[in-house]
């Protein structure tokens, strides 16, 4: 976990005193929600809160800290290195990464090209600061069962939102990259579309994914996993959240030309991703040979079962 002092480093210095608090929270600390002229709202695992005017947390709204549109705007500045303009295009895409691996959401007006393209955000007001967690061994229970004598098994990370699926593959993706007691070091290709799984900040990689992983940040899914097994040759691929058919057509040309894959679906359940018409074709091939299933029933990221290629849930788990 990064520390709090990646926090204070968001806000300018004549504001930091009132962020002291929050930043020292930054083991638990999920979300500042910056929103011009309204009150500051934090997130801690389940609790929401506001920021008080003392620097406090307060669930009494009459104490919230409001910020002013002149204040979000010195925010958004300072995290900009005082050059917005530079930064137009990630703003355009809606997001920031910062060091620490933070992500940056922005909304405000939005200025589009003929076509409904987006060519600019202006009159930026509404910030969300979400604080990244790195949970290092966060995959070592799942780890033995995505190899088969050494070999790494295609698989497929099944997720409610919010149940910590990007973080698990994340940790997968550094143990299969540096190496772990079930399989030797391989090569993997990162398409890190929103920028969560490495957390890049400038090309390069602010959270662990290992020595031997490749990343195209902020690259589309389909477009990037072809890029990547052209000019990087990964055995192992890893994309978050699939979600189109595009991406399902770039899976299946990963699988031709000998990669693995380790992804992410939106599912509370085996028959809820069995029943997606765009990822049947996938499944149907029997490529991927273990489902790691998360859900809610026993706290958030816990992991549900552990099925093989026929659905059936893994021996041992």
């Amino acid at each position: 976990m990064k520390d709090g002092e990646d926090i204070l480093g968001l806000f300018p210095d004549y504001l930091r005193g009132v962020w002291e608090h929050t930043a020292a929270q930054a083991a638990f600390l999920q979300e500042i929600r910056l929103r011009a002229d309204g009150p500051v709202l934090l997130r801690l695992g389940r609790r929401e809160c506001f920021l008080a005017r003392d620097g406090s947390m307060t669930d009494d709204i009459a104490q919230a800290y409001y910020i002013g549109r002149k204040e979000l705007e010195g925010i958004l500045n300072h995290i900009c290195r005082y050059s917005v303009y530079a930064f137009e295009e990630e703003l355009r895409q809606g997001f920031l990464t910062v060091p620490g691996g933070h992500r940056i959401g922005v909304a405000g007006q939005v200025v589009a090209e003929e076509g409904g393209r987006v060519k600019r955000l202006k009159h930026i007001s509404y910030l969300n600061i979400r604080i990244a967690h790195e949970v290092i061994g966060a995959a070592d229970s799942v780890m033995p069962f995505l190899y088969e004598k050494g070999r790494f098994l295609s698989g497929m990370i099944v997720s409610p939102p919010g149940c910590g699926k990007t973080t698990l593959l994340r940790d997968i993706v550094r143990q299969v990259s540096d190496g772990n007691p079930h399989g030797a070091g391989l090569c993997v290709g990162v398409v890190d579309e929103r920028s969560e799984i490495a957390g890049c900040y400038m090309g390069i990689a602010q959270n662990r994914v290992g020595i031997r992983t490749d990343v195209l940040d902020g690259c589309p899914k389909a477009a990037g996993m072809m890029m990547l097994i052209r000019s990087m040759a990964p055995q192992v691929v890893a994309v978050d959240e699939i979600g189109s058919p595009e991406d399902v057509q770039a899976l299946l040309q990963v699988l031709q030309c000998g990669s693995s894959l380790i992804v992410t679906v939106h599912g509370s359940s085996m028959e809820e991703v069995r029943g997606k018409r765009y990822i049947k074709d996938l499944l149907e091939l029997g490529e991927f040979r273990r489902f790691i299933l998360l859900g809610r029933n026993r706290g958030n990221g816990f992991v549900e079962g552990i099925f093989n290629e026929e659905f059936a849930l893994c021996s041992g788990f």
